[in-house]
């Protein structure tokens, strides 16, 4: 593709710089203050969060990363800049890796985009299905970086792509890989990371992008539907969420007489600790404690081919006319 001043930032949630008590307290204090995440009042909430919840939380979930940390650092991290890596070599323009939380901050990649003389940029954020909590935050970074700026560069920004044919073919492709090596499981299950209830009550199309994933994720393997159904993971706090719950969900398949469980995540771009602590390690042992024999956490997209083509087809699709 012919650079004409145009630039990519990809986004993703972020993660620790280091697998240690503090910095997993840094990240988790500026996640978890964001009021696109956690809408109660900051005269409430901030007292909560930071005089107990991140004190008592922090060891504990600095732990889990220990536990999947990489040599060359936080998986989600490693993953996400090998997808920026192959994804410029793709398209032969600037595409600089930004997070939404910690680092590398989206600041610092629009100021990269910047120096390399990009004054279009697209934005991507790494999410296929859209909530206020992850794109809509991101959108709000974005135009936060941006405010002091003399020259803001034109924008476009890409809000979903839970329908997109290469994600769901790559979606697809990843499943009947994992099955060409281990043969076909009883039950497919589709863990999508959960939202408050109440937002989607509220007009957040999550849920409704969720099901539009799985419905075509079906049909493209042709999977019977009572042998596939999804779920919502990684819930916090006491409000209800969007059900059903995924460890729940899985223990019950168990005790129905699902000897062999499969799971993808299609709402995860990247593995990292909700794919691969939470669900291969944590939901693994509910189900085999349950009855279950066999369980598989099919990996997420990654860096795969078919997933950076996607991506790929999509900038190519949103740059028309620039």
């Amino acid at each position: 593709m012919e650079n004409k001043g145009i630039g990519v930032l990809l986004v993703n949630l972020g993660t620790p710089d280091e697998a240690t008590p503090a910095a997993v307290k840094r990240f988790l204090g500026e996640f978890l203050s964001d009021s696109r995440v956690v809408d109660l009042s900051k005269w409430l909430w901030r007292p909560a969060l930071y005089g107990a919840i991140l004190p008592i939380r922090s060891p504990k979930v600095a732990k889990l990363y220990q536990s999947i940390w990489l040599e060359e650092g936080s998986p989600l991290m490693v993953y996400s800049q090998r997808q920026r890596d192959a994804l410029e070599a793709r398209l032969n323009i600037p595409v600089a890796l930004g997070m939404t939380y910690g680092n590398p901050s989206i600041q610092s990649a629009l100021s990269m985009l910047s120096d390399q003389g990009c004054r279009k940029v697209i934005v991507l954020p790494l999410y296929p299905q859209y909530s206020r909590t992850t794109t809509a935050a991101v959108f709000d970074k974005v135009a936060r970086s941006l405010k002091q700026t003399d020259y803001l560069p034109e924008l476009r920004f890409i809000n979903h792509y839970q329908d997109h044919p290469g994600y769901i073919s790559a979606l697809a492709e990843s499943v009947t890989n994992v099955w060409a090596e281990h043969g076909e499981p009883d039950y497919l299950l589709c863990s999508y990371h959960g939202i408050p209830k109440r937002y989607a009550d509220l007009g957040d199309p999550y849920p409704e992008h969720c099901n539009q994933t799985t419905a075509l994720l079906a049909e493209a393997l042709a999977m019977p539907r009572d042998k596939m159904s999804m779920s919502y993971q990684s819930i916090f706090g006491r409000e209800e969420w969007l059900k059903p719950y995924t460890e729940p969900t899985i223990i019950e398949l168990a005790q129905k007489g699902v000897k062999r469980l499969d799971v993808i995540c299609p709402a995860f771009s990247v593995d990292c600790l909700e794919t691969i602590e939470e669900i291969a390690e944590g939901c693994k042992d509910a189900f085999i404690n349950a009855g279950g024999e066999t369980f598989n956490l099919i990996p997420c997209l990654n860096d795969n081919s078919a997933h950076i083509a996607m991506m790929e087809n999509l900038i190519k699709q949103h740059i028309q006319g620039w």
